[in-house]
Order: C-alpha cells, then sequence, then structure tokens
C-alpha cells in the first residue's frame, strides 16, 4: 500500500460520514420533501463510477468509502423515492 494511501482513507471517512445525518434524519422523520431527487440521483451515479474506478485500478482507498457512500446516498435517494410516491393520491 502506498504511504499516502492514509490521506485517501481520511477523506474517505470523512466524505462517507457526511452522508449519516442525512440517512438517519431522512430514516427518523420520513420527510424528504427538501431533498432533491436530481441531485441524489446523479450523486449515487457519480459515486458508482467512483467504486468502478476504484475496482479498476485495485484502489482500497477509492473503494471502501464509495461503497459505504453508495449504500448511504442509495438509501436516501429510495426513501425519496418510496415515501415520494406514497404522499400523492
Amino acid at each position: 500500500m502506498n504511504p499516502l494511501d492514509w490521506i485517501g482513507h481520511v477523506a474517505g471517512v470523512c466524505t462517507t460520514m457526511a452522508f449519516l445525518p442525512q440517512v438517519i434524519k431522512v430514516w427518523r422523520t420520513r420527510s424528504v420533501d427538501d431533498i432533491s431527487r436530481g441531485m441524489y440521483s446523479l450523486f449515487v451515479f457519480g459515486v458508482a463510477l467512483w467504486l468502478l474506478y476504484g475496482v479498476v485500478i485495485n484502489s482500497w482507498p477509492l473503494m471502501i468509502p464509495n461503497a459505504i457512500t453508495l449504500v448511504l446516498a442509495g438509501s436516501v435517494l429510495v426513501m425519496k423515492l418510496r415515501y415520494t410516491a406514497r404522499k400523492k393520491p
């Protein structure tokens, strides 16, 4: 492992953990009114591409946090779609 990979690991932890409060808030309140479906769709797609890129170049500092971020941001997107659909008459 490259000695500078710790920078990637720390950055990955910070950016991944940034989504945890949003996931918890949406889960608890079931409120998704202020969540942008377009932003989360594009973001989830981008994170999936970063994960794929990390797999291709075999970079754990890219793979681990992007896999976790994909689950967290993807769960917000799924909740957005699910809870918005329930509100429609």
